[in-house]
């Protein structure tokens, strides 16, 4: 009765058994490895039929070892494509040995005389198991030697190889060992490197010695390629804002596959989905959490977004446009966040504490002039936006027009607060002396990352109220409105919108555009 098969890592067990035992017995090695001793019997005669020692066979690989059973069909002859193979492979050996051919060309020789032959990676595998068997060394192609290093480069490519710099030793053992005649394939996995990445290397020192090596060779990108990258990244974001559903597709979210087939369809040209997953993270955001999705349900998304582009692209000096939300409510007590520390120093804040108090801060954005008006406030309702937009009313009464721009929370778009703006441009139509107009260009719903507040307000956590520990509402507020006086101060003095200056702790620049991700989706 013929012997089952068994996985080879049970084969491998038992030759690594054989060889480290004197006299290993059979029962033994039948309950330790669970198989029949009748088994144990057949494949122990196939193992020494092999040619290899019990040693030798436990060390093969087990592409080889399954090359070694697969020349081994047992009462059987040899297959005729196999005996062939086997009295061409002294040929191929001597090619790769004197350097006149390479084992991609050798299998496309031996295919051309023999078609019906083995596939490349059956003919490799073949290859190497014969040359273990007889024990044949092949050098490489000379085509990537490097033929001749000068003596006072071999004394300093060995200082690189004993430095801590990794990119050194690996430079200089790629050319050390190019010049012994290394394969290049072989260096590849023992540095960790591509093959392109070597070959640059040894074409760097051939060229030029070792200035060539130590010169850093990284791509320099055009302005144009940049610029063409950050128009790529912009469309993108502006893809993933909208629902699937403008672009035809019948998804609730996005995918990787749909984004790429909507921006081909949407700008003529192709994306790949490593591109998209790029642009994506380097926002800040993931798809699987379901509170940081960048996409708006809004039906109305692209005229709501149409109308404030259309707004702000014609906004006169005479008229103002307010970017309003709210921040918190948040407690004041010791917060967490990064700082610089001492190594041997953990800040540890309590998960359980006191809170001193807590604060709600109504806040209005001037988008042309960088101005901040606000106010703390107890809750969040229509009251509070009323008190808002008496107070933008008084502060800018020379103006023209104030447009308002809010989310879609309930009390930015309640009744109440629609009457007060009827009542209010009525009395500026009515009235003798000119006082301003107010118009509301609301944003789409859950659309959070339109908001450009939200920038300012993530810059002013990140600068006050992370790693804080104020004792009193009064000082966290003390520390807010000083904030935010200095930084109306400094936008009064530099016109120039500059969000990455001294306020560089806002996520993006205080603009509208459609493309910004305003809003920290880690904060609140």
């Amino acid at each position: 009765m013929p012997a089952r098969s068994i996985p080879l890592a049970k084969v491998r067990r038992l030759a690594t058994l054989h060889a480290t035992e004197s006299f290993p017995s059979i029962s033994r090695l039948s309950k330790i490895l669970s198989i029949s001793r009748t088994t144990i019997r057949e494949y122990r005669r196939r193992i020494h039929e092999s040619g290899y020692s019990f040693a030798d066979f436990s060390a093969l690989s087990p592409k080889e070892t399954r090359v070694v059973f697969r020349q081994q069909v047992i009462g059987k002859p040899r297959p005729e494509r196999y005996t062939t193979l086997l009295s061409i492979l002294p040929e191929v050996g001597s090619l790769l040995f004197k350097g006149e051919a390479n084992l991609r060309e050798s299998w496309t020789e031996y295919r051309n005389r023999y078609p019906h032959g083995y596939g490349y990676s059956q003919f490799t595998e073949h290859f190497r198991a014969w040359r273990q068997v007889h024990g044949f060394r092949t050098t490489p192609s000379s085509k990537w030697r490097v033929t001749h290093i000068l003596e006072q480069d071999v004394s300093e490519l060995k200082k690189w190889r004993r430095s801590n710099n990794r990119i050194k030793w690996a430079k200089s053992v790629a050319i050390l060992d190019l010049n012994q005649g290394t394969p290049i394939t072989i260096l590849c996995s023992k540095l960790e490197k591509s093959l392109r990445v070597i070959k640059r290397w040894r074409k760097a020192y051939i060229e030029n010695g070792l200035d060539g090596l130590r010169s850093p060779q990284h791509r320099r990108q055009s302005q144009e390629k940049l610029e063409e990258m950050k128009k790529k990244r912009d469309r993108m974001v502006e893809i993933l804002h909208e629902s699937p559903q403008l672009h035809g597709i019948n998804r609730a979210s996005w995918s990787l596959k749909t984004l790429s087939r909507a921006y081909e369809a949407q700008y003529g040209e192709p994306i790949g989905m490593s591109t998209i997953s790029e642009y994506i993270s380097a926002q800040g955001y993931a798809f699987k959490k379901a509170r940081r999705v960048l996409t708006s349900p809004d039906p109305e998304y692209r005229e709501k977004l149409k109308e404030i582009t259309r707004i702000l692209s014609s906004l006169h000096e005479d008229e103002k446009f307010f970017s309003i939300d709210e921040f918190g409510p948040f407690s004041v007590k010791m917060q967490g966040g990064r700082a610089f520390t001492p190594h041997d120093l953990t800040r540890v804040v309590p998960q359980r504490q006191r809170s001193k108090g807590r604060l709600i801060l109504t806040g209005a954005l001037e988008l042309s002039t960088n101005q901040i008006t606000h106010f703390y406030s107890e809750k969040k309702n229509t009251d509070e936006m009323i008190k808002l937009l008496d107070i933008l009313l008084e502060q800018y009464s020379n103006q023209r027009c104030l447009y308002l721009s809010w989310d879609a929370a309930s009390w930015h778009v309640s009744a109440k607060l629609s009457e007060r703006v009827s009542e209010l441009n009525s009395a500026a139509t009515a009235a003798h002396e000119r006082l301003p107009v107010v118009k509301l260009a609301p944003l789409p719903a859950s659309a959070q990352f339109l908001n450009v507040i939200e920038s300012v307000f993530s810059g002013m956590a990140k600068a006050v109220i992370h790693n804080s520990d104020y004792q009193s509402v009064e000082e966290c507020k003390n520390a807010i409105d000083t904030y935010f006086a200095e930084r109306n101060e400094y936008y009064r003095r530099n016109p120039k919108r500059a969000g990455n200056k001294i306020w560089g702790s806002e996520l993006v620049e205080p603009s509208f555009k459609p493309s910004n991700n305003c809003k920290d989706p880690n904060w609140r």
